[in-house]
């Protein structure tokens, strides 16, 4: 238990830490005043003002945000926008350095992914897959493990074919969804033999499309290979590549109702792989923190009021009409946006507990 909170603390402290910390720095490099640094979300509940910036904890927990002056934010403050911008100001400043500001709160976290990325690939190694048919994992209450299949052994034929390698077995497997197959596979020197009905199951192919396809709940032997900086890179910036195409199709499938939003994950769930993460070692812990950056900036740039993504749209319309748009508009939608979030936040933290109990 110990160990699951001080994860979650850690884990999204520092990824909201960064997010706020690039507005913050965008904001002084453009010369605005910012007039807060908030770690969650109001109301107030302590901190220490120094400059002309106040650095506080506020109550609600998920999230943080940086006040800058002369802008409609979270805190819904109206005050200062009802007169003329000070030069110091929000508004006051050139269309290219508020579009700056706005987007390096996303920009902090998709970087600091990338390099975990790359840092973890030079440090641990890349996984390849090993050649030929063994297998590295079983998967629990999958037809492979009831069958009686375990990590180590390797499958060498299948409804009468030799199977030599992983592509081999797949190619039979993926088309036989719902149907029966006879499988022999060895275990030392013991060949055993089963009938097995691979799972219906959708997979997403490398370019992001949904395959339905059959499955027996097994993945193939694994090595982890030290690479070189540059292949380190290379394989950073795959994988960065990778996980951003999976995340924007599990986006466009949720907001095409092809995807329950009983799929997303509250602070319980994030808490647990968190907690999980950590259990596994240092690497484990920093690739699920990449991965939870990837989604926090990604999911950011989403053209919702509150979110950095509706600041953005609002500046993209601003950018071709040439004007402000009415600071009472701003205001109403900000206050929509806040209350489909928190609306958000509730359901998601409700559909965690559910799953606790489950």
């Amino acid at each position: 238990m110990i160990t699951t909170i001080l994860s979650t603390v850690i884990v999204l402290g520092i990824l909201v830490f960064l997010h706020e910390t690039g507005h913050f720095a965008a904001a002084k490099l453009c010369g605005m005043r910012v007039e807060r640094f908030s770690m969650g979300y109001p109301p107030r509940l302590f901190g220490r003002k120094i400059g002309d910036t106040d650095y506080c904890v506020s109550a609600i927990p998920f999230g943080g945000y940086v006040k800058i002056s002369g802008m409609v934010d979270e805190s819904l403050d109206k005050e200062q926008l009802l007169k003329e911008p000070e030069p110091w100001e929000y508004r006051a400043r050139p269309w290219i350095q508020k579009f700056t500001v706005i987007l390096a709160g996303p920009v902090m976290n998709i970087l600091f992914a990338l390099i975990v990325f790359i840092g973890t690939a030079f440090v641990y190694g890349v996984a390849e897959q090993k050649p030929g048919s063994g297998i590295g994992q079983v998967m629990e209450k999958m037809p492979a493990a009831g069958a009686g299949m375990i990590a180590g052994d390797k499958i060498v034929e299948i409804n009468s074919v030799p199977v030599k390698t992983w592509k081999d077995l797949t190619d039979i497997i993926h088309k036989s969804a719902g149907k029966s197959v006879t499988i022999k596979w060895m275990r030392n020197d013991t060949v055993k033999q089963a009938v097995i009905t691979p799972e219906k199951q959708k997979i997403q192919n490398p370019d992001g499309s949904l395959e339905e396809v059959g499955l027996i709940g097994i993945t193939p032997e694994v090595e982890i290979r030290k690479v070189s900086f540059v292949k380190s890179v290379k394989s950073g910036t795959a994988t960065l590549i990778r996980l951003t195409k999976m995340i924007g199709v599990s986006l466009i499938k949720l907001i095409t109702g092809h995807e329950s939003i009983k799929s997303l994950g509250g602070p319980i769930v994030i808490a647990k792989l968190a907690g999980d993460s950590a259990r596994s070692g240092m690497g484990t812990l920093m690739a699920f923190m990449a991965f939870l950056s990837l989604n926090l900036g990604l999911l950011n740039l989403l053209p919702i009021p509150v979110l950095d993504g509706g600041h953005l749209f609002f500046l993209s319309i601003e950018g071709v009409i040439r004007r402000e748009i009415p600071i009472k508009v701003k205001l109403i939608l900000q206050q929509i946006g806040m209350a489909l979030l928190l609306g958000l936040m509730i359901f998601v933290i409700y559909n965690d507990i559910l799953r606790v109990f489950k």
